[in-house]
């Protein structure tokens, strides 16, 4: 899974692929905006088949975050 968040990631912020880790921060380590961040989003949702609820993403921060709350989607 986080290969597939990688690759996603790498579709809308121009970073070294060596600086996407679990532990980067979106806005402040890999230089996200809030609509890039809202667009992820919603591509992840079509690539696992998942809905996200946007009350619920406030909190997300890093990449670690993103894949341990699409994980959880999935299993419900």
């Amino acid at each position: 899974m986080f290969e597939q968040i990688k690759e996603t990631i790498l579709q809308y912020v121009d970073v070294d692929p060596e600086k996407i880790t679990p532990e980067a921060r979106f806005i402040e380590d890999l230089c996200f905006n809030s609509y890039d961040f809202i667009s992820l989003l919603g591509e992840l949702e079509e690539n696992f088949g998942v809905s996200v609820n946007e009350e619920e993403v406030v909190g997300l921060a890093t990449v670690g975050d993103v894949m341990e709350y699409v994980e959880k989607l999935q299993q419900n």
